[in-house]
């Protein structure tokens, strides 16, 4: 089942969307990251689904403006991807390979839950940055609370996926890199959700025996494909990675968990880590990125001009006086 957040005439709402694109709104229902925190899991979505479809019909999914089908209380962006580690790496500080700790534990960093951008919504270029890229990834939402969780249990938690593009200032994070903490200003920009959140059950047909989710992979820009892949690439799954984030900690409903890029053109610091140059360009106003999953659908976002940087002084260099 897909359910989408959406505005139609000046009014936000949420609704189940047919094969055909139709909208059924859900009755009193003010957005989906309300219904998710309730904290009722997938059956009880499912149900709500359900009943819904009973309900008269709205309009077609091409008279709104798809919203954001949340707004996260938290995204913790992983990094699941080894090709991706290996290209990005060779573009952002010159290192090469996979560092060997990578291996031992799902990374992720939280991102900035407040920058969250809808499927068709324009993207600002970074102030101050002039090397903006794309990161194809898909999302896990948390549906319900949990913490120390297993990997099995993990799997009750998720309550569905979204289309996922984590908007990266390439110069400003490798700059930022070399102090040791971040990403920040170099993430902190956009990130796109959309167009819908699909729910965990609808994609469980394509789960391989490992169990991965073998959805196909592309990225476009200007309608030139320039990337392609596959999710069951990943190096944990998505249970996995639930079970990591949990550990010692709580994860909430409405938490947002990505993927990771995916390789293979998943965005361009990687081309450009396998290719020694800047090829294709780093995006500027005007080029529209679009990313399409299969079974989840396709968010397609315009680049713009971004504000000016302003003004902020450099660190004092203290002498280090002591009482």
């Amino acid at each position: 089942m897909r359910f989408a957040a959406y505005e139609h005439h000046h009014r936000t709402g949420v609704a189940v969307v047919d094969d055909a694109g139709v909208l059924y709104p859900v009755p009193g229902a003010r957005s989906l990251t309300e219904l998710i925190a309730a904290g009722q899991g997938l059956a009880a979505l499912l149900d709500l689904g359900a009943t819904t479809l009973d309900v008269p019909p709205g309009p077609h999914v091409s008279e709104v403006r798809l919203l954001p089908p949340l707004q996260p209380l938290s995204v913790r962006d992983f990094v699941a991807f080894e090709e991706h580690v290996e290209g990005v790496r060779r573009a952002v500080d010159g290192t090469s390979g996979v560092p060997e700790q990578w291996y031992a534990a799902p990374t992720f960093y939280f991102t900035n839950p407040h920058a969250i951008l809808g499927a068709h919504e324009d993207v600002p270029v970074p102030p101050g940055s002039a090397a903006l890229d794309f990161e194809l990834e898909v999302a896990a939402v948390i549906g319900r609370a949990g913490r120390d969780l297993t990997p099995e249990q993990a799997h009750d938690h998720i309550i569905g996926y979204t289309v996922f593009n984590d908007w990266s200032a390439r110069d400003l994070q490798s700059a930022e890199m070399k102090v040791g903490l971040g990403p920040c200003k170099g993430k902190d920009t956009a990130t796109t959700l959309g167009p819908y959140l699909v729910t965990a059950d609808e994609l469980e047909p394509y789960r391989d025996e490992e169990g991965f989710l073998r959805l196909a992979l592309t990225a476009e820009i200007n309608g030139e494909t320039v990337g392609t892949d596959l999710l069951s690439n990943m190096s944990w799954t998505f249970e996995e990675m639930v079970a990591y984030a949990s550990r010692g900690t709580w994860v909430r409903p409405g938490d947002v968990l990505g993927s990771g890029t995916c390789g293979n053109g998943g965005c361009l610091a990687e081309l450009w880590g396998v290719r020694g140059e800047q090829t294709p360009p780093p995006l500027k106003p005007g080029d529209t990125v679009t990313l399409t999953v299969e079974g989840i659908g396709t968010v397609s976002n315009t680049v713009v001009p971004g504000p000016d940087p302003l003004p902020l002084p450099a660190a004092r260099r203290r002498p280090r006086e002591r009482p």
